[in-house]
């Protein structure tokens, strides 16, 4: 920490740290909490931030930040404004740091401001305002504000009275031990695996482990993020694993449950909890393209969307509805009791239940607001639906040479035909029949025609979804119906792993980076070209174990390549620089 004389010293210090540091300059008179110059100076996610009194820059900002200081610095000595009075974004704000910090904006540097609540952050230019900052900092504990704010805004009904009145705790002690939040994320990852271990010995008290150490593995995973709330420690690295491992956590425990089912009563539910899997997964993407499509649509207005802000005004259809899409603290909490006191196929009739009915009422609300939204679906929204299509070469050879077929609804409902004629081919077709494979032929021909044209229609956003369900579900009916030893254990692995790779395109579309690198696309075939291939093993490779070995090669093949091109990218510089909050589902 270093006091600077005047602006003109205040530069030459801030030019002599090191360009790879993040510097900070605070007005002397600064009045306030901590936390709010914690909250202001300290979060790793933004190149700038700034609270009354107090500004921050990341080295890609340094330049920006100089250059601001001199601007802001004449600007001041010729007694002119820094910008424009209409044009200030923190008019309010008159402090020397928040000047600086409007000129850096003026610039095209874009400046954090974060909510500080109740937390005062001043600096006070009189007696009066002295003996108000003073006032306002004696009666407000900054510390129980940072620890109400490490748990999040909107959670669960189950997480947020059931596990968050403790587990910011257990956040708060980790942090005070210098613990990071992806040592917390990769504990509870470890949790849950030695569930699923437990899940799978098939007997009574290791179904009672397991549904205690879930529910364990459970309060980590809230505890993490709170972690990095609370200690602001956001990263990559975090972003990442945060991001993957539930998924990786929840299909784990459903693999242990559905061997200790075989090993317990001799009871196969292997079929059951692929199901359950291919559900979750069709839930969340249907929940990532309506997101996708719609988060930055012009005229974005809908009297259903109006309804529901309505309703959420009502305390108790918030907790409601919360409720009704089973999120995953809801869900949790019933996979760990369930496998505690019932069976595993139980365990996964309730989840499938479940999961169905909650999948049917966010999709209708979803396909409402779409009919009765005027919104224009912008380029870079059609952009993430082409690329969480996973369209392969074969329907990109397609979409090069069909004409764009018209109509508004016509991508969905071709995607749709595409989708029902496989499945309904793998479901009702004589199994290893020559005509499954022209049903993927088909497939491969609609699901080009899907994407010939950029996917801006009302109800494009279920595109994706329907050609998840596709890919899926085919899967799994044929290894289903293909009566060879470990056909659906196999088939669990390679939906496990293609369902990682769709994961991570969400995330990185998120994170404002794109899709996955092309090669990688063409390289694992595209949900067409993994369909048709799956098609084609169950006809040539029909009732025998080569389909079980080809299925474990597919899915060992498919998991190598997204995996090292996965932790290539998000360990990379190029990976974003957030911290994911997580699906309430």
């Amino acid at each position: 920490m270093q006091t600077a004389a005047d602006a003109a010293d205040a530069a030459a210090l801030l030019a002599a740290v090191p360009a790879g540091r993040r510097v900070a300059l605070v007005d002397p008179r600064f009045v306030g909490h901590v936390h709010a110059l914690r909250l202001g100076l300290t979060d790793p996610r933004f190149p700038a931030a700034t609270v009354p009194g107090a500004l921050t820059a990341q080295p890609e900002a340094r330049g920006a930040l100089l250059r601001a200081l001199h601007r802001t610095t004449a600007a001041v000595g010729a007694g002119a404004p820094v910008v424009e009075p209409d044009a200030d974004p923190a008019p309010e704000d008159r402090t020397v740091p928040g000047r600086i910090a409007v000129a850096l904006e003026a610039e095209g540097t874009p400046v954090q401001r974060p909510a500080l609540g109740s937390l005062v952050a001043a600096v006070p230019t009189d007696p009066a305002q002295q003996a108000a900052a003073e006032a306002g900092l004696a009666s407000v504990d900054d510390e129980a504000v940072r620890l109400r704010n490490a748990v999040k805004a909107h959670d669960g009904f189950f997480t947020t009275y059931c596990i968050s009145p403790y587990s910011r705790y257990i956040a708060r002690w980790c942090a005070r031990r210098g613990l990071t939040p992806n040592q917390v994320t990769t504990a509870s990852l470890i949790t849950a695996l030695i569930a699923a271990g437990a899940a799978a010995t098939g007997t009574r008290g290791g179904y009672i482990a397991a549904g205690i150490l879930l529910l364990v593995s459970f309060v980590l995973d809230c505890a993490d993020g709170q972690l990095a709330r609370y200690s602001l420690q956001y990263s990559t690295m975090g972003a990442w694993l945060d991001a993957t491992f539930d998924r990786a956590k929840e299909y784990a425990y459903y693999a242990g449950l559905a061997i200790g089912a075989v090993r317990g009563g001799s009871d196969d539910v292997w079929a059951l909890a692929l199901g359950a899997m291919v559900l979750q997964a069709c839930r969340h993407v249907v929940d990532f393209s309506f997101n996708e499509a719609n988060h930055d649509a012009v005229a974005n207005t809908s009297p259903t969307a109006a309804l529901s802000d309505k309703l959420d005004s009502v305390g108790w259809t918030v907790w409601a509805r919360r409720m009704i899409v089973l999120p995953i603290g809801e869900r949790w909490a019933m996979i760990a009791v369930l496998t505690a006191l019932t069976t595993p196929r139980i365990v996964f009739y309730a989840l499938l239940v479940g999961c169905s009915l909650a999948a049917c009422y966010t999709t209708a609300g979803r396909l409402l607001r779409s009919l009765t939204r005027r919104a224009d679906r912008t380029d870079r929204a059609a952009r993430a639906l082409a690329d969480l299509a996973d369209s392969g070469p074969l329907a990109q050879a397609v979409a090069k040479v069909a004409p764009g077929l018209p109509g508004t609804f016509t991508a969905p409902a071709v995607a749709l035909l595409g989708t029902l004629v496989m499945i309904g081919g793998a479901l009702f077709l004589p199994y290893g029949s020559l005509l499954t494979l022209a049903a993927a032929a088909v497939y491969v021909l609609l699901s080009g025609l899907a994407v010939a044209r950029p996917l801006k229609g009302p109800l494009d956003w279920l595109v994706p979804p329907f050609f998840r369900a596709a890919e899926y579900v085919t899967i799994l009916v044929l290894a289903a119906r293909s009566d060879v030893p470990h056909a659906v254990p196999a088939a669990f692995g390679l939906v496990s792993a293609v369902a990682y790779h769709h994961y991570d395109t969400v995330y990185r579309i998120r994170g404002g980076t794109g899709a996955p690198p092309q090669w990688l696309v063409r390289t694992i075939g595209g949900h067409e070209g993994r369909t048709a291939l799956v098609a084609v093993l169950a006809a040539v490779l029909t009732h025998t174990s080569g389909f079980t070995t080809a299925l474990t090669a597919l899915a060992v093949a498919v998991a190598l390549v997204v995996l090292v091109e996965s932790i290539r990218f998000w360990v990379s510089s190029s990976a974003p620089a957030v911290h994911d909050e997580g699906e309430l589902a």
